[in-house]
């Protein structure tokens, strides 16, 4: 299989996030960058560089106000008296069709959901290239190849049109999908990263052009919270078009593979002839944010699984941190499809 990689994603560099109150060492390191790498070498994968395909994709999908927001935003942060040397908002509004301050401070409680989104000198610069690698692997799918891994970091799937969150900025996967879609293609997004795919179903919430999925930790005690209920389906044309799938915190490779089931069901049923995975290797039991129990040779079976769908496959890198196995479950679920053909 071949992956797409660029350098300059380790740019992104976030030293803190607040959790319970309590600033903590971000989790969301470059170092997760050379696991990642060893876990695709080690899969046998092709090495292809990252292709500059510019703004337009990704303001396909994001507004040029957050973009221009995240451009500028580290350097006008730094002029304020004090101020922390990464941006971490301390407000925000109650209503988001409410007044668009000019300070910067107001404007980072309105483009970033939480505190779990630094954004430091190499952020700018590490997103754009993120988007670029998932727009690089979508050009691949549409160039022939039956699967691709598009190694995103910084990740993307809590990532709002106009809105930061979750250790994601540019939503990686909903930006490859709309090149996908441009091209012809009937595409699908899976997501199985541990956590709600919030930013992803936001953006297409009201479309019925693209079929959005997800299976995580049931959102009334974990991350995030306010999104990933069953009972979202869509809105106006894109009612029955979102489908979430919440499963019990601790949940195994055995339940998680039954309800994988149902969501390839509906993706046939979509009739999609391309399918993007939003990847996330969290769901693993010893994952730090701890939400899911899934084994190293589960990830095998989950890929084994989705490939029967007989379609390209588009991986894009969502979550997964820092363990020690992190490496053997990327490498895990990449022979998954190696080994059925891909």
């Amino acid at each position: 299989m071949k992956y797409v990689f660029d350098e300059r994603q380790k740019r992104h560099d976030p030293k803190h996030f607040f959790a319970n109150g309590t600033p903590l060492p971000n989790p969301e390191q470059p170092e997760r960058v050379t696991l990642l790498l060893k876990g695709a070498k080690a899969a046998g994968g092709e090495p292809v560089q990252t292709v500059d395909h510019g703004l337009a994709p990704i303001a396909a999908i994001h507004s040029a106000e957050y973009i221009t927001f995240l451009q500028n935003i580290h350097e006008r942060w730094q002029r304020i008296e004090g101020a922390s040397d990464e941006v971490i908002p301390n407000i925000h509004p109650a209503t988001r069709n409410a007044n668009y301050p000019k300070s910067a401070v107001g404007q980072a409680g309105y483009h970033q959901a939480d505190t779990a989104c630094p954004i430091s000198s190499g952020t700018w610069e590490a997103a754009y290239w993120s988007a670029q690698t998932a727009l690089t692997g979508a050009e691949l799918i549409l160039e022939g190849e039956k699967a691709a891994y598009a190694l995103c970091r910084p990740p993307g799937h809590h990532a709002f049109a106009d809105m930061a969150g979750g250790f994601c900025f540019f939503n990686n996967s909903a930006i490859a999908v709309e090149q996908l879609l441009k091209s012809g293609r009937k595409p699908a997004i899976l997501d199985v990263d541990v956590h709600h795919g919030n930013g992803t179903q936001g953006i297409f919430y009201e479309r019925k052009d693209v079929l959005t999925l997800s299976i995580h930790a049931d959102p009334d005690r974990f991350y995030p919270f306010f999104w990933g209920n069953a009972q979202e389906r869509g809105e106006g044309e894109g009612q029955g078009y979102n489908l979430n799938l919440p499963l019990p915190r601790g949940t195994g490779d055995d339940a998680y593979l039954v309800a994988l089931e149902k969501a390839l069901e509906r993706i046939n049923s979509f009739g999609a002839d391309v399918l993007v995975v939003a990847l996330g290797l969290d769901p693993y039991e010893k994952d730090p944010l701890k939400g899911f129990s899934i084994t190293t040779p589960g990830f095998t079976r989950i890929a084994k699984a989705i490939n029967t769908l007989g379609i390209p496959i588009l991986l894009v890198q969502e979550g997964g941190y820092l363990c020690e196995e992190l490496s053997d479950n990327l490498t895990s679920f990449l022979l998954g499809f190696e080994t059925t053909g891909l």
